[in-house]
């Protein structure tokens, strides 16, 4: 298959799954040495490509021969959203409490006002 002549308007970053990767370093090693320049032109592949491959296949750190570049999510800083998240949680539960034994309180006084006993509900 044939790369596309055109040029796209902006370009893409290619990103290449382990197994693919895997796969290309076992094409180039089982090749020719005339064979590999062929296979590179072919993929659409750099040199230093391989290199930094096989470099990752010899420590074995296939999991970092697809992992996507960027800042790492700190687990300290989940946790401490996932933490304030939760103590907000607990200070509106706690205010619906208060307002809950407010309302039962205020109840409780206009039942006695009145003269009903809320335990059985008759009148007093």
């Amino acid at each position: 298959m044939a790369p596309e002549p055109e040029v796209a308007a902006k370009a893409k970053r290619r990103r290449f799954s382990a197994e693919y990767k895997l796969r290309i370093l076992e094409e180039i090693d089982r090749a020719a040495p005339g064979q590999r320049g062929a296979i590179l032109r072919r993929e659409g592949l750099y040199s230093s490509s391989i290199s930094a491959w096989r470099q990752a296949r010899r420590k074995g750190s296939l999991s970092t021969l697809s992992a996507r570049r960027g800042p790492k999510a700190k687990p300290l800083v989940i946790e401490s959203r996932r933490i304030a998240k939760l103590e907000r949680e607990l200070t509106r539960t706690k205010e619906e409490l208060r307002k809950a034994h407010l309302i039962l309180d205020v109840q409780g006084k206009v039942a006695e006002l009145l003269g009903f006993s809320l335990e059985d509900g008759r009148d007093c």
